[in-house]
């Protein structure tokens, strides 16, 4: 997509972990890396049939907490160079002082991007957006009744986290943009799923893209929306390009 990337996670001083640091070396992302010595790189091993993933199992472990402070003295330094920050909170720890985290990128002007997980939503206060999907919305609203009782408590929760933006993603049904403004909704793209894997993390890191290059959230949303659309068409966690994106070469 042309954007300058940093990752900056907490790694296990392993074999997996050496090999994800090879991988981003060999890419166009900057690693901000903390490893460690007693923690095992958390690993998702994925059974696929017939090019359909039929369940996940993951073995992880917790890292240590003077690493993880290490972790976010990096995050309180590179702040300043970045224009949006994509918090992806997996449950794994690594994103245990991620209250602290918001202070410094709002304090900062910075766009901050949640990819939430679990009920405890009221850690992601006073972020700019946060990007559920259905199941994550319901494990913290309660399932709704209609459109109209989803509208109300996705509202309601947007207003009582502070947020810029609540953005619904809807499987089939496309997604969902909340804002003090009122909804905005985009239908999926029609086309064969092979695998969802990853695309809620397509949504978010496109969807951050072009916030960052200054376009209007609508406008975003429907990008997001494409790039969901292109990686569920292909096989594990893939990426999309900006050609694919914009076959024009324009963005648009």
């Amino acid at each position: 997509m042309g954007a300058g990337v940093s990752l900056l996670t907490v790694l296990g001083d392993d074999e997996s972990g050496k090999h994800l640091e090879a991988l981003l070396h060999h890419s166009s992302i900057r690693p901000l890396l903390h490893f460690d010595p007693k923690l095992e790189t958390t690993v998702k091993l994925r059974i696929v049939a017939r090019q359909q993933q039929m369940l996940r199992a993951d073995f992880e472990s917790m890292p240590q907490e003077e690493v993880l402070l290490a972790h976010l003295d990096t995050f309180r330094r590179e702040i300043a160079s970045h224009d949006a920050v994509i918090l992806s909170d997996y449950g794994k720890g690594g994103l245990s002082h991620i209250k602290k985290m918001i202070q410094i990128a709002r304090d900062a002007g910075k766009t901050i991007l949640i990819d939430p997980k679990g009920s405890d939503y009221d850690r992601y206060k006073g972020a700019s957006i946060i990007t559920p999907n259905r199941a994550e919305l319901a494990e913290v609203t309660g399932h709704w009744k209609s459109e109209e009782d989803l509208t109300e408590k996705a509202q309601n929760l947007r207003e009582h986290l502070e947020l810029q933006a609540l953005l619904l993603t809807r499987s089939e049904e496309g997604m969902t943009l909340y804002t003090s403004e009122g909804k905005f909704s985009v239908p999926a793209e029609a086309r064969e799923v092979y695998d969802v894997s990853g695309a809620g993390d397509t949504v978010i890191a496109v969807l951050a893209t072009m916030i960052s290059a200054g376009i209007p959230i609508k406008k975003c949303v429907e990008i997001a929306n494409r790039a969901g659309g292109i990686v569920v068409g292909k096989l594990g966690t893939a990426t999309v390009s900006f050609e694919e994106l914009f076959p024009s070469g324009v963005i648009e």
